[in-house]
């Protein structure tokens, strides 16, 4: 059943910065209960409480179509209802702290990989570290997958009742009329993105759009196919969103289209064997290019609790301490990288709040110069460093690089592995954000013009039309970023050594280093990992295939399994081969 609350936005997620920006209260939030992909609620039922609005309510006033379009985005962000984990979580059964996007997707994305390790079993992490999952045993997976679909079902609700004829039919047509497009197409967007990231993730899956009914039962697509849908989506809105800077702060615009296009394509050949470097660097160099969402002077200033007034991030999943509270989202990042002792040491921003269950695995660190990973408690901010991105904790009494004890054993003691401090919730002036140190208000930087200049060095490494110059000129760009040297130099920081590197260096076994230096934990590695060929087999690292030092498996991991679940609510479905 579809339930819908009043909600003041100031006591959920803003799609304006609220706190930050004290702008916007939009009074309309459209809050489903569980979905799968058998379950899209009636906005039609009518409620017990007449305080609940339903549909012909909702749809009477305009900031009830705003409330829904934020409601499409905050499906990203929050985990619930209530918000900071209190229950009426959005999918029935999952454990709602750890059912918010950007977690499940660190489980999917990270833990997987050779950036870190979370000692946890519970919910199915231990299998997502090890690589040992299957169709029933990783709730995470699961979770990932419905609340994929649920934003979808958000996206065609908005998409069924913001069209020119309901409008009209409701009076609205005056008010909203220069919106619609935009509303629509940044639906739109946000489905093709989920549609993109299931293409990613599971490869084949139920399509569902607007026009699907409540008794339909989808039909499971090609990955081809999604794949194209999505491409599709993403070309056809490109007239529709807004110009390049013209949105209200944490809604998307043309330059977010443009981007994921160039993500889509750097992919191409892994996910549906066809060739599109061309298309990707054609993108990635309309991201950089346009010059709206400028390259960061620091690269640490993107990760704070004041992120919003960085300039790089294309698409920031917006979090706010008081009024957007969870244990996902970056609260997570902070919290699960972070152990009390380390508040000692530097403002971490949350105090003694820190869980310290999260920790780098030995393969990040050693992508790192051994002189740049030790943290010195005299230079918290790493100014002495030479590649500023080499952002680790050390210095715990005791602490060792390896993930393992004295007897090889993985364990919990936060003392085996270092910690990964790129996430800080302070102010690049190192002060706690007003919103206070509870729930950390550091915006998840989706989409950034960083990645889009690696994406077009690896496009012209892979074939593109571009010259080998061309790409290193995108490569030393965001290595003299990284190292503050050049342009980026500033006073107080080092700026001796430039990080550039020669044509001779530039190959795609130091793309893919690049970019676990430069992404780490930004929810791109085992795409990247996938498409180097270096996933299942040849390269290893901490506690693949259960084994201390890594052991390859089988290649049928390169893709996640439908959840066995589903298979009750759409007995059409054709699992992945392996599961």
């Amino acid at each position: 059943t579809t339930e819908i609350y009043t909600l003041s936005l100031h006591d959920a997620l803003p799609i304006y910065r609220i706190m930050k920006k004290n702008i916007f209260k939009l009074l309309i939030f459209i809050l489903m209960g569980s979905l799968t992909t058998s379950c899209f609620g009636d906005l039609d039922t009518m409620p017990l409480d007449e305080t609940q609005l339903v549909g012909e309510k909702v749809y009477n006033t305009a900031d009830g179509y705003t409330g829904v379009l934020a409601k499409c985005y905050s499906s990203l962000i929050l985990t619930g209802q209530k918000g900071g984990d209190g229950g009426d979580g959005d999918l029935e059964g999952a454990n709602e702290g750890y059912s918010g996007y950007v977690r499940l997707m660190f489980y999917l994305q990270e833990l997987s990989t050779d950036d870190f390790i979370m000692p946890s079993s519970s919910n199915g992490l231990r299998k997502c570290l090890n690589l040992q999952w299957d169709a029933s045993n990783a709730s995470v997976i699961r979770w990932t997958y419905q609340r994929l679909y649920m934003t979808i079902a958000y996206c065609n609700e908005l998409l069924r009742e913001c069209t020119e004829d309901k409008l009209k039919s409701r009076g609205l047509w005056n008010q909203l009329g220069d919106e619609c497009a935009s509303y629509r197409a940044e639906a739109r967007f946000i489905r093709a993105y989920c549609y993109a990231t299931l293409c990613d993730l599971f490869g084949a899956v139920p399509y569902i759009d607007e026009n699907t009914g409540v008794k339909d039962i989808p039909a499971q697509w090609s990955r081809k196919e999604i794949f194209e849908f999505a491409e599709s989506e993403l070309k056809n809105i490109d007239g529709d969103l807004k110009a390049p800077g013209a949105n209200v702060y944490g809604r998307i615009d043309c330059v977010a289209a443009w981007f994921l296009l160039s993500r889509m394509y750097l992919n191409a050949q892994t996910w549906i064997g066809e060739n599109h470097y061309n298309d990707a660097l054609t993108y990635a160099k309309k991201v950089i290019d346009d010059n709206h969402y400028p390259l960061a002077s620091d690269y640490r200033q993107i990760f704070l609790a004041d992120n919003d007034q960085c300039k790089e991030i294309i698409w920031p999943l917006v979090q706010d301490g008081q009024r957007a509270q969870s244990s996902a989202g970056t609260n997570f990042y902070v919290k699960a990288f972070v152990n009390g002792p380390m508040n000692e040491l530097y403002n971490t921003g949350i105090g003694s709040r820190g869980w310290g269950n999260v920790r780098a695995k030995t393969t990040l660190v050693d992508a790192f110069d051994a002189d740049d990973v030790m943290f010195d408690t005299n230079d918290t901010w790493g100014n002495n460093k030479k590649d500023k991105r080499a952002q680790f904790m050390t210095a715990l009494p005791n602490q060792v690089k390896e993930t393992w004890d004295s007897k090889g054993a993985m364990t919990s003691t936060y003392t085996c592995g270092y910690g990964y401090i790129k996430w800080r919730n302070v102010t690049k002036d190192d002060q706690i954000p007003a919103s206070g140190d509870a729930y950390t208000s550091i915006d998840f930087p989706l989409f950034r013009t960083g990645e889009a200049y690696l994406t077009a060095a690896e496009a012209i490494l892979r074939g593109a039309d571009g010259t080998k110059d061309e790409a290193l000129k995108y490569v030393n760009e965001i290595r003299q970023r990284a190292y503050m040297s050049g342009k980026y130099a500033k006073n107080g920081v080092r700026s001796d050594v430039s990080g550039t590197v020669g044509l001779n260096e530039l190959t795609l076994d130091f793309l893919m280093a690049e970019r676990q230096r430069e992404l780490a934990s930004e929810l791109v590695r085992r795409t990247d990992l996938i498409r180097f060929g270096k996933f299942t087999k040849g390269y290893n690292w901490d506690w693949k295939n259960a084994e201390r030092l890594g052991a390859d498996v089988d290649d049928h991991f390169q893709l996640f399994p439908i959840p066995q679940t589903e298979f009750s609510n759409n007995p059409q479905l054709k699992q992945n081969d392996g599961y």
